[in-house]
């Protein structure tokens, strides 16, 4: 492999971080990396969307969350499996910078903008990496191969399953980075574990990280705090009406956009996006400033429905929700029923009134046949034979294979309570809606 020219910084550069105290960079590969411009787009993304409607804290980038999986593979590669019989030391560099660059291809508010537009950000990642890019010009400095290697390690094909395992695994470095990343954020106390034991317990095997038996606890203390960030903090119902109203937006921009509606505010970052012939240039231009630009904007559209999510969604003027189950006939019969009187009230049943699901599998065993290959985690223990751990721990058998799922239905409590000229329509909807929420 070719060495990067002057491999070394002629002196360690520090990034003070709240989580790990400091992120150390003496790689100059991994410097230069940091200052490419579509790493440095990631200061423009939070890392949790809109859950800093809820948790007015949660500000933190994926810039921050980039930084801090780096240093935990740093941590790991360096102090922890350093000259161990099992671990390449020639994958060190490929293991940092799949690290440092894993979410290269979020998009702005992440997770809503894939799903509105069919998009992934692990193949933009991809994209970024191999591309016409600034990141693609630092990477080839270490040999034509390098990038594609890279790339490989985020898209899981990578030869060396174990560095694979480090970025992606049911306890990998990047769970580990942002439970305590978005705990600390949102003050909350659930995502913290003692990382320090786990680095400290962690041994490289063939094909992934096992773990000390005697690290067992730690590992527990770890899911359960997993389990508990989810249902506290990702799906916060509040935080999924925002969500709501964000996908509600960008699907009504869309739809104006194919009926050729005449913005005040033309979308041009969109129009590649909306036509489904979205490139990695025009990908690598939207952040969440360009977004909220033509949110700010289009509260004065012509379009009602457009202009009135975008001030709620500005103005945190969210949903209420009630629990909703869709599997069941009589939820159902009662959706059906309020679409139709919201017709009737004039108010637009495909953005107002929306069931949202979330589901979570906090840990899983292998199971074959299984369309998505879930790598458990595995016991090392003093004989020298590896276990799954839900197999050695009580606490990890209760939840293992257990799937969680949690149904809201979101409607606009507010436009429903201002529906003066049609009363009976109105009693209707409150009768259906407020008797749930009893």
């Amino acid at each position: 492999m070719t060495t990067y020219p002057s491999g070394k910084l002629s002196e360690e550069k520090v990034f003070k971080d709240p989580v790990h105290r400091y992120v150390h960079v003496r790689d100059k590969l991994i410097w230069d990396l940091i200052g490419t411009a579509e790493f440095q787009r990631l200061r423009r993304i939070r890392q949790l969307g809109t859950t800093y409607m809820t948790f007015h804290g949660a500000e933190h980038s994926r810039f921050n969350h980039s930084l801090g999986v780096y240093e935990i593979i740093r941590r790991i590669v360096d102090d922890v499996f350093q000259d161990r019989e099992e671990w390449d030391n020639n994958e060190r560099l490929v293991s940092l910078c799949a690290a440092l660059l894993h979410d290269l291809g979020h998009g702005p508010f992440s997770h809503s903008f894939e799903k509105v537009f069919h998009l992934d950000h692990e193949d933009f990642t991809q994209a970024i990496i191999l591309g016409d890019t600034e990141v693609n010009a630092v990477l080839r400095r270490m040999g034509n191969r390098f990038p594609k290697d890279v790339a490989e390690v985020i898209a899981k094909t990578y030869r060396n399953k174990l560095v694979v395992s480090l970025i992606s695994s049911q306890i990998d470095a990047d769970r580990m980075d942002y439970l305590q990343r978005d705990a600390y954020f949102t003050g909350v106390s659930y995502g913290h574990f003692d990382m320090e034991r786990i680095l400290r317990v962690m041994r490289p095997r063939e094909d992934q990280v096992v773990i000390k038996h005697s690290g067992m606890h730690a590992v527990e203390d770890y899911i359960m705090s997993r389990y508990q960030m989810y249902w506290q903090i990702y799906f916060h119902p509040v935080t999924r009406s925002a969500e709501v109203i964000l996908t509600k937006i960008l699907h009504r921009a869309k739809h104006l956009h194919e009926k050729n509606y005449e913005f005040k505010q033309p979308p041009r970052h969109f129009y590649s996006i909306f036509e489904g012939k979205v490139t990695v240039e025009d990908y690598v231009k939207l952040d969440e400033s360009i977004i909220m630009f033509y949110f700010q904007t289009w509260q004065e559209e012509e379009d009602a429905i457009l202009s009135d999510l975008c001030r709620r969604f500005l103005n945190r003027n969210l949903f209420k929700y009630i629990e909703f189950n869709p599997n069941s006939q009589v939820k159902m019969k009662m959706w059906m029923e309020l679409t139709q009187l919201f017709k009737k009230a004039g108010i637009d049943p495909d953005y107002y009134l929306v069931i949202d699901s979330s589901s979570d599998l906090p840990y899983d065993f292998y199971r074959p046949g299984e369309e998505e290959e879930r790598l458990p985690i595995h016991l090392l223990m003093p004989s020298g034979e590896l276990r799954e751990l839900s197999r050695q721990s009580e606490i990890v058998e209760a939840i293992s294979g257990k799937k969680r799922t949690d149904h809201k239905l979101y409607f606009p409590q507010d436009a429903i309570d201002q529906l003066s000229s049609k009363r009976k329509v109105k009693e209707q909807i409150r009768k259906l809606l407020f008797e749930e929420m009893r």
